[in-house]
């Protein structure tokens, strides 16, 4: 357990082995008593891991839901896979299914950033039942090529650093088109940094996960379709989120009017002066969130 007791933030600590024998890590926030739903499970994006959650997590367990959040293999404390054609939607989708069995859980409601909103939709398409309701954060079945072009400009690519300032410096750089009002804020992009690299044994600062995710990811065979309508329209009986950056690369206006003409009862959100992808932390984001779990079971 990460903090004794019923302390705010506190969680305890699971593995679990997937289907194909590799060892996964994820964090498991019991909710404050009286329960007041499902439990929340919380999926991260292409090169993030369990700690994005840090902050809205112990939030959402505070309000009474047990949330779950794991590291996707290949991240964070989750085990590398040997083959990286098994970093796919489709291959975290069994590995979330394999998770909650193992919990015990039948029906969540999911939280999903970016890839974890595809794995969301690919969770509804092979099994609807476990889904109860989903937020979307600035993921939809149309991502913009330009988008998905800056992604493939940095994952796999960014090389160890000396220090946690320099690891600092790199991810400022990188995220300034996503957070251009928070360019200035030192304890965001220390917060943030942390979050998404580790320091290894040498001392040395490097991403917080396998590089070889880059392989699947620029591989067109195994990448994300262009137009991922008939995963979202697996959703389309749920209750449904979605939460934009009003600067998104990734999901245009277009693409989030897309969504709501598939599924006209769509709740949006968008996050001003917010790109690629809000850590849901922002009050717009944090205030639709709380309305939306109020409402749903």
């Amino acid at each position: 357990m990460d903090a004794g007791g019923a302390l705010l933030g506190a969680f305890n600590e699971t593995t679990f082995d997937t289907v194909d024998g590799l060892k996964l890590y994820a964090r498991d926030y019991a909710p404050l008593l009286p329960a007041t739903g499902a439990p929340v499970l919380c999926l991260h994006g292409l090169t993030r891991n369990s700690k994005d959650f840090e902050i809205v997590a112990p939030r959402i367990a505070a309000l009474g839901r047990r949330v779950i959040v794991p590291d996707m293999r290949g991240r964070g404390r989750s085990a590398c896979d040997a083959d990286p054609a098994h970093y796919v939607p489709t291959v975290y989708a069994q590995d979330v299914l394999t998770l909650l069995d193992k919990l015990g859980v039948g029906e969540a409601v999911f939280v999903g950033a970016s890839m974890g909103g595809i794995i969301t939709m690919v969770v509804a398409a092979l099994a609807p039942n476990r889904i109860g309701a989903a937020v979307l954060n600035d993921v939809g079945p149309r991502l913009e090529t330009a988008g998905l072009a800056r992604i493939a400009t940095y994952v796999g690519r960014t090389p160890a650093m000396e220090n946690w300032a320099q690891a600092v410096s790199a991810v400022r750089a990188i995220g300034a088109v996503s957070f251009p009002a928070k360019q200035g804020d030192d304890a965001f992009w220390e917060a943030y940094t942390r979050r998404i690299f580790r320091e290894r044994i040498d001392g040395m600062v490097e991403p917080d996960y396998d590089p070889n995710i880059a392989l699947a990811f620029t591989d067109p065979e195994t990448a994300a379709p262009v137009d991922m309508s008939p995963l979202f329209l697996a959703l389309a009986a749920k209750p449904v989120l979605l939460i934009r950056g009003a600067i998104s690369e990734l999901l245009s206006a277009e693409g989030a009017a897309h969504m709501k003409s598939l599924k006209p009862d769509l709740e949006t959100v968008e996050i001003p002066d917010t790109g690629h992808q809000p850590t849901l932390e922002e009050p717009q984001a944090w205030d639709a969130i709380l309305d939306f779990l109020a409402r749903v079971g």
